[in-house]
């Protein structure tokens, strides 16, 4: 048994994503009196928004990817670098792979949500995911080996084969893959000496229309027509069901009819997501979770039945008030949670979580995007890209990485292209003039994704929302 070093029962958090992240912050920000425990089985946290940007070589790993160890320091949460087993909801205790078991006065349930597949034949075992590092890395090497191999080949059937790419989905995260793969591939096959022409890009999804039902459906006219803009036109597959996965390809299935079809080349598949295993060991009984067994939580995020107990994000749905899973909804959510740990650690009455969804960016390809502020202002290409970017940056957990984060952001921007090689007058002068300009955009959209983080998220100590009666919840256990 782990022994807390005060009197009370440490608030343990299980998940170092959003939910779990910026609830552990904003808690220790406020002085929280109980010990604070975050779990979590990587060593980083993941901001799944900029996966894009690493795989294109515009953001660097740290800036993507930074260590807990650094955006915890100095704060006094005990960081825990291990997987959540099984938890005892009746005993409030829970256990580690590595067989370590706490005993808690609060639990967050920050899981976030695995990779699904709706039970394609093959799909997990080979399309590639793209939910974490290993993801990106994996698949980035797959695509260089592939075009290697390409240019290299003399027969046009297994040149084809290797420069065919399938993305299965067509929401936010397929769009932003293909659209960064039509930029992306023709760039590389070309320095390799390789025909563009020779690629094929292709986006299926079951639907019939693409971001169907998503946050991002107002966007489905300029999405289109950006697709078709790229260098490396994207073919649509739509309203066909996938049927299974080879080595090979992918088979799939027309709307309507029997034939079986398919397509030879990588696949990739950002369709769907899974609840994470630990949600379904859960006490929880069916009439307290959704159709999909994801648990029900109050208003104010407390698990039915167990108010010492919070969830949020990927594995929780807010009873009568479902929120997509976006990162600005776990971002608040998050900070919900620590005004609540708070209030019962003053005897103070609980308030629901207030979200408010102020809009949404998509990347587009390379140095292209969009951001929707308000459903109402669209701002596209590179000012949305250099708007995404800085408002993205402007959200990273702490405000020194954010800040570090940033500046390293602006002066690859800044110095891009630039080569050792002499340069004529015309070439400086052309130089300073580029530095000049890009550091006032530059500037302009820090200024514009502070302004923007603002309107997408509550700020980062969120003033108390009015209170609500919730249900009866225990203070700390002594």
């Amino acid at each position: 048994m782990i022994a807390s070093t005060s009197i009370a029962k440490p608030t343990v958090i299980v998940g170092g994503g959003f939910v779990g992240l910026f609830c552990a912050l904003h808690l220790r920000h406020r002085h929280y009196p109980a010990p604070i425990i975050l779990i979590d089985p990587k060593d980083r946290f993941i901001f799944r928004p900029l996966l894009f940007d690493f795989l294109s070589g515009e953001l660097s790993d740290e800036q993507v990817w930074p260590r807990y160890e650094e955006l915890l320091q100095g704060s006094e949460v005990e960081f825990i670098q291990d997987a959540v087993s099984a938890i005892d909801l009746v005993e409030r205790s829970l256990t580690t792979a590595q067989g370590l078991t706490f005993d808690y006065g609060h639990l967050v349930l920050g899981l976030g949500a695995t990779q699904g597949y709706f039970g394609t034949p093959g799909a997990a075992d080979y399309a590639f995911a793209f939910r974490d590092r290993d993801h990106v890395v994996k698949l980035e090497q797959h695509l260089r080996q592939r075009l290697q191999k390409a240019s290299q080949i003399h027969d046009r059937q297994q040149r084809r084969d290797l420069l065919t790419i399938a993305v299965v989905g067509a929401g936010p995260s397929g769009i932003e893959m293909v659209a960064l793969l039509a930029d992306w591939l023709p760039l590389h096959y070309g320095r390799l000496g390789g025909d563009p022409q020779d690629l094929r890009l292709i986006l299926v999804n079951r639907s019939p229309e693409i971001l169907k039902g998503d946050a991002n459906a107002s966007l489905h006219d300029l999405v289109l027509e950006e697709l078709q803009q790229r260098q490396m036109p994207v073919e649509l597959l739509l309203g066909v069901a996938v049927e299974a996965v080879t080595p090979e390809g992918l088979q799939y299935r027309r709307s309507g009819t029997d034939a079986l079809e398919q397509v030879r080349g990588t696949v990739i598949w950002t369709a769907g997501v899974s609840n994470n295993p630990l949600l379904s060991q859960l006490e929880i009984p069916a009439s307290d979770r959704d159709r999909h067994g994801m648990p029900y939580v109050l208003p104010t995020l407390q698990l039915l039945g167990y108010p010492e107990v919070f969830a949020a994000g990927d594995c929780a749905v807010v009873q009568d008030q479902p929120q997509p899973g976006l990162a600005q909804v776990a971002y608040q959510q998050g900070a919900a949670i620590a005004h609540n740990l708070l209030a019962l650690s003053h005897n103070q009455p609980l308030s629901p979580a207030k979200v408010s969804l102020r809009g949404t960016l998509m990347g587009l390809g390379i140095d292209n995007a969009v951001a929707n502020l308000l459903n109402r202002y669209r701002v596209t290409g590179k000012p949305g890209s250099l708007l995404r970017k800085a408002t993205y940056l402007e959200l990273l957990p702490t405000p020194l990485h954010n800040f570090k984060a940033t500046m390293d952001w602006l002066s690859d921007e800044l110095f891009q292209g630039h080569s050792d090689r002499p340069q004529t007058l015309e070439q400086r002068e052309a130089g300073i003039s580029r530095a000049i300009a890009i550091t006032i955009v530059g500037l302009v959209a820090i200024l514009g994704g502070f302004f923007a983080t603002r309107l997408l998220n509550e700020p980062r100590s969120p003033q108390p929302p009015q209170s609500i009666p919730t249900q009866p919840a225990a203070p700390p256990t002594p």
